[in-house]
């Protein structure tokens, strides 16, 4: 894991530089590899799968939830231990197995092949690490403190998740909706630029706890047009 260090900018004033790249990535049918059958392999692969990964898990011993999805054709399995060779055509790998040679193993392949690598428990062996996350639906808050402190991560997680409660799932959905509905709508750049930035209206999101459709409908036509409250007809259906 790379320290993080100080260099200067053109200013001349002294900047961070941190050892990791937050990013999102889209693993909808990527070939992901997960090694070990314990309880931490099942949280990644439903992690994982949630994700729309193409999951593959490689262990001679399988939690029964792991056997279950399995079963239901959610994951392909193959039992037995990693060989060389495993990771060709991954896009993903991680292990967690507590098998210290198969670690070192799966790492180097995941090197030579260029293949991102998470070690679980190891982050001077991963070029990737997985934060703590916060889920409302489309909204996800990632939080990590680079491997330094998992408590802290997992106590600021806690926080996080009491700020912002599962209402939000609805909120970011109507937004989202909303924002389609006002692309769809306008030709006019500027004008979708203006009403695409009054959607984050914080009453909204009380108008939502409340459960008061009634104003979000009259919001949504002030603020988007004529038809937006159909938008909003829809997201209430689905909630």
């Amino acid at each position: 894991m790379i320290d993080i260090v100080h260099f200067m900018d053109q200013s001349g004033s002294k900047r961070q530089k941190y050892g990791y790249y937050p990013l999102f990535v889209d693993l909808k049918g990527k070939r992901v590899v997960v090694i070990g059958g314990g309880r931490v392999a099942e949280r990644k692969v439903q992690s994982l799968v949630d994700a729309g990964g193409s999951v593959e898990l490689i262990s001679p011993k399988l939690t029964a939830r792991l056997l279950d999805m399995a079963r239901a054709g959610e994951i392909s399995v193959s039992r037995r231990g990693f060989r060389a060779g495993d990771l060709e055509g991954a896009w993903l790998v991680i292990s967690a197995t507590d098998d210290q040679e198969v670690q070192e193993m799966v790492v180097e392949e995941a090197g030579r092949r260029r293949i991102f690598c998470n070690v679980v428990d190891m982050p001077d062996k991963c070029s990737f690490i997985v934060p703590s996350l916060v889920r409302r639906g489309d909204l996800c808050i990632a939080i990590s403190t680079a491997g330094r402190s998992p408590a802290v991560a997992k106590r600021l997680r806690r926080e996080m998740e009491e700020a912002y409660p599962v209402i939000w799932d609805n909120y970011i959905r109507l937004l989202g909706r909303l924002r389609d509905f006002v692309l769809s709508s306008s030709d006019d750049p500027e004008e979708r630029k203006r009403m695409c930035s009054a959607l984050a209206d914080p009453d909204v999101l009380e108008w939502l706890s409340d459960g008061d459709w009634e104003s979000i409908m009259r919001w949504a036509e002030e603020t988007c047009g004529a038809g937006a409250g159909k938008t909003v007809e829809g997201v209430r259906s689905d909630a």
